[in-house]
């Protein structure tokens, strides 16, 4: 077997896998590698990569549908939904600039495999709610497809769900088909300085309860509102929180004015038009806020009400820089280097808050001994037992990824 298996086609992906299955050797997955630093170190014979399934099979317009395969680039599929006016609606990070690798490598079966979503998600749902249909192949060298390419036909939608942040553990997508949406005519975004974390999210929870549409929230502590370069923000040695409005121009004045109304008690903000709104939010989609530094990183996913007092609880213990987005639902945490990555405070401070943690960025030799994703509760680690059986019962794809026993 060569070090690196490069599939083309379908048929080829299948060959792959049966040969390394007759051999019982693992490989570790990936689309092109964009997001290797996050989990645990893959221990396998070689390196499988999806590269190579690229290309757009499948674009209806009118329909706000799309196919391509696994390998295709987000950026070659973005540049293609634009000139027709169209977007990936869930906004998938770039994780380059936080890990230390290239912007714009991504892949869109990537996306789907890690369930990767940006800000909007808050309004429109994560990616795993914009997968119609995938085919794919599983560890037991069966190709395989879920769903249908039009968004009646839900047929198998509930497999494709399930693989939808499996991080290619159960098995190798190679064409993914999903639902797009119209660009917004016009975007403005307002932001608010100094206001601490608590009175930050209360507010961007506030906005998100009123009839005005906000589609994306974002609070950054001081240390990483100055790693921001959009002007006017950008370099301000203060919190900022941002408010996003998007629609047609018109309603986006009418509904600017009536949330500044709505939200005067917290000050006057500033005001981004489109273009320095595109600016801004692009910077927080490359995570710009908590670009690479030795720092560990955190990804963590709580209930808004909780986000401000479970940071303030890591305070107790050490140093903690935040970035609040989905209205605090996900908090980006920095913490300095340390031998267990924060791990026992993190998981501690989650445990009573509520909700879940990823590792994002640590050194491999801490990645190696900690527990990278949520430990999961028995009744769920017996669901994930029960798949991993199902598509990959030989545990060739990825093995240890998430989690070390599988």
């Amino acid at each position: 077997m060569t070090d690196i298996l490069r599939p083309a086609a379908d048929w080829e992906l299948k060959s792959m896998l049966a040969q390394l299955g007759a051999q019982n050797m693992a490989v570790e997955i990936v689309g092109a590698g964009s997001k290797r630093g996050i989990g645990h170190p893959v221990q396998a014979a070689g390196l499988l990569t999806t590269a190579s399934l690229r290309g757009i099979t499948l674009y209806e317009p009118t329909e706000l549908v799309m196919s391509a395969r696994a390998g295709t680039p987000v950026s070659q599929i973005e540049v293609e939904l634009a000139s027709r006016g169209q977007m990936l609606p869930f906004e998938p990070l770039d994780y380059g600039v936080a890990l230390a690798a290239p912007q714009g490598m991504q892949t869109i079966g990537a996306v789907f495999a890690t369930n990767n979503s940006g800000s909007r998600r808050i309004s429109v749902g994560s990616a795993r709610d914009h997968l119609i249909g995938l085919r794919g192949v599983n560890g037991r060298a069966e190709i395989f497809k879920s769903g249908g390419r039009v968004m009646k036909n839900v047929t198998g939608y509930d497999v494709a769900r399930a693989l939808t942040g499996s991080w290619g553990t159960l098995a190798v997508m190679t064409e993914v088909t999903f639902k797009v949406a119209p660009l917004p005519d016009d975007i403005a975004t307002l932001v608010y300085t100094g206001l601490p974390e608590d009175l930050a999210v209360e507010m961007m929870s506030l906005a998100m309860g009123t009839p005005y549409e906000v589609s994306g929230t974002v609070h950054l502590t001081p240390k990483h509102a100055a790693r921001i370069a959009t002007a006017p923000v950008g370099g301000r040695a203060t919190s900022i929180t941002a408010l996003r409005i998007e629609n047609f121009m018109k309603s986006v004045r009418y509904r600017k004015g009536r949330l500044m109304e709505a939200l005067r008690a917290y000050g006057q903000p500033m005001e981004l038009d489109l273009e320095a709104s595109l600016g801004f939010w692009g910077e927080m989609r490359r995570l710009v806020p908590v670009t690479f530094s030795d720092d560990i990183l955190w990804r963590v996913s709580t209930s808004p009400r909780k986000a401000a007092e479970l940071v303030a609880t890591l305070r107790r213990h050490m140093p903690v820089e935040a970035t609040y987005d989905w209205s605090g639902g996900l908090v980006w945490i920095e913490i300095p280097d340390c031998a267990d990555a924060g791990a026992a405070d993190i998981r501690r401070a989650v445990a009573i808050a509520g909700g879940h943690a990823t590792l994002i960025r640590a050194r491999e030799a801490v990645r190696r001994e900690v527990e990278v994703f949520q430990p999961q509760a028995p009744a769920l680690e017996k669901l994930s037992r029960g798949l991993k059986e199902v598509f990959d019962p030989q545990g060739l794809l990825n093995p240890g990824r998430m989690y070390q026993t599988m």
